[in-house]
């Protein structure tokens, strides 16, 4: 069992946390092994940009390829700090690998949910992971972190300097933060290829960063467990945000719905039933 509490409260107050042992060596192999065969299979080349990285594999969608990549959004050891960070009525905004290869540079340091028009300090309204496949070391690249600048009243100005530490832990352990921490990948000084898993969620008013009901066939997003299928889209935020005809979207997928609507769920109290 993991202290979430815990895990909370070094999230409000610094911004992120890192939940060690999360999976084993056996997993993060297994892992590997499929990142790999999905680069070569689809020739992934090295991204073109000072952001993804000129030395930096990445694989998107990954819900797509295969059902080793489904128990990464539901972990139970990962998961809960999520909720506890958004709600229950989170959804995943983008899941992808991330591999620095040698000789890459530092990512510019960013806070994830700058792109959205909101004042800050706000509301969580992202929450990601990092998911060390590998070692992550300051040598290698380990993600480079601003503790308690999430809580901050503006974004970072792209491209400029900040002091920052590496978020150092052992393959295994998953690196949790606000989205409103600042933060970049760091350069690769190492001989060896340093191997993430980018977990990211987003609270479930929120576009998500990868289109999940248009990138994931229906035939797909079918054969996923219930709450998986609920954390892609297939299903509603309080009642009100993401109904078909105030119909609950699962039902595209052949199952029964189970969709109370907020006015639905306001009539009943009001009528005492």
């Amino acid at each position: 069992m993991i202290d979430v509490a815990a895990h909370l409260a070094r999230v409000e107050r610094d911004g992120y946390t890192i939940v060690e042992d999360v999976f084993d060596a056996g997993e993060a192999d297994a892992v590997l092994s499929e990142v790999d065969r999905l680069e070569r299979g689809l020739g992934i080349e090295f991204a073109r940009n000072d952001f993804e990285g000129r030395r930096t594999k990445r694989v998107y969608n990954l819900l797509v390829h295969g059902p080793r990549f489904e128990a990464i959004p539901v972990h139970p050891r990962v998961l809960p700090i999520v909720e506890g960070v958004l709600d229950s009525g989170c959804l995943i905004s983008s899941l992808s690998s991330i591999a620095i290869h040698p000789g890459e540079t530092a990512q510019p340091i960013h806070a994830d949910d700058q792109l959205l028009p909101l004042p800050k300090p706000h509301v969580p309204t992202v929450c990601n992971t990092m998911w060390a496949l590998t070692d992550f070391t300051e040598v290698n690249g380990a993600t480079r972190i601003i503790p308690g600048s999430h809580l901050r009243d503006h974004s970072p100005e792209y491209g400029s300097e900040h002091a920052s530490i590496p978020a150092v832990m052992r393959r295994g352990s998953v690196l949790v933060w606000h989205g409103s921490l600042w933060h970049g990948g760091g350069a690769n000084q190492s001989d060896q290829v340093r191997v993430g898993i980018a977990m990211n969620y987003c609270a479930g008013w929120i576009r998500q960063q990868e289109n999940q009901q248009l990138g994931i066939p229906r035939d797909v997003a079918r054969g996923f467990a219930p709450r998986l299928r609920e954390l892609v889209g297939y299903g509603v935020y309080r009642g009100l945000i993401g109904h078909i005809d105030k119909r609950d979207p699962v039902e595209l997928l052949g199952e029964p719905g189970a969709l109370e609507t907020v006015w639905e769920t306001a009539n009943r109290l009001r009528d005492g039933s």
